[in-house]
């Protein structure tokens, strides 16, 4: 058994398939740096990342793949499941390998396995798009904590900058501990560490710990509006049709978390 180590980078992927093209060996495990190594192998190859090698490799894929089926590619990285690498690598081999388009071949287990991680992923980034819910501050500022299973933040980011072009605001991933920062004008990436001295109180930190503003940092009326959004949601329930196994499926509980609707009426 031959395993293959890389740095967890979507580059580092595409690296270890063209070094296993140049030394015409692939693994049969694809582990990243300080996983443990399974009791037996046969040998162990540390892979380096290299930009160039990874752009030949996503060229070469560009002619073999249509454009929709690159963006699933690209988009099934942020599955973030424990087998998604060697999927991936499997996937890519086997469409660099084959001599016309295999993409829609769903009797190809990798095929099929990849389409089905790349649907998760899809999921969460329509998920997102419907429950994301932001909290006004004190600064006028409207923040929104999520921990979605599918690193698809980046997916709906943009989404999000067309539709709220008008109002600075704050999408922070706690889970991965990074977010997006939107000012009027630029959209960035940002990341905060809460023990920094950037945040002169718990009170401010509390946010990227629980991801609920403290009333003493929100806006004037912030709670208020809270409170007439979870009055809305009760008032439009049809308690005669209440199914509580839908609503599950719809909404997923893990969601409710950060759902003003689904919070107590105290923080």
């Amino acid at each position: 058994m031959t395993i293959f180590v890389f740095d967890g980078s979507f580059e580092g992927l595409l690296t270890a398939l063209f070094d296993a093209y140049a030394q015409r060996t692939f693994p049969h495990v694809l582990l990243k740096e300080n996983e443990p190594l399974p009791l037996f192998y046969d040998k162990v190859y540390t892979v380096i990342t290299d930009n160039t090698k990874s752009n030949r490799v996503w060229t070469g894929l560009e002619k073999r793949l249509s454009n929709t089926a690159l963006i699933c590619l690209a988009q099934t990285w942020l599955a973030e499941e424990e087998d998604t690498p060697i999927v991936m690598l499997r996937y890519m081999q086997k469409v660099i390998d084959a001599k016309h388009s295999i993409e829609t071949n769903f009797a190809d287990q990798d095929i099929l396995a990849l389409t089905r991680m790349w649907k998760r992923v899809d999921w969460e980034r329509i998920r997102l798009m419907q429950f994301i819910r932001f909290q006004k501050a004190d600064d006028g500022t409207y923040v929104a904590a999520i921990e979605p299973e599918k690193n698809a933040l980046p997916l709906v980011i943009h989404h999000f900058q067309d539709r709220f072009a008008q109002q600075r605001w704050l999408i922070y991933d706690l889970r991965r501990q990074y977010g997006y920062y939107y000012d009027l004008h630029t959209l960035q990436q940002v990341t905060f560490d809460i023990n920094d001295d950037v945040f002169s109180s718990p009170q401010q930190a509390s946010f990227f710990q629980n991801g609920r503003l403290p009333e003493e940092l929100m806006d004037t009326n912030e709670k208020l509006f809270q409170q007439l959004w979870k009055s809305y949601f009760k008032a439009i329930a049809i308690k005669e049709r209440f199914n509580p196994v839908k609503q599950r499926k719809d909404m997923p509980v893990r969601y409710w978390k950060y759902l003003t609707e689904k919070q107590d009426p105290t923080p």
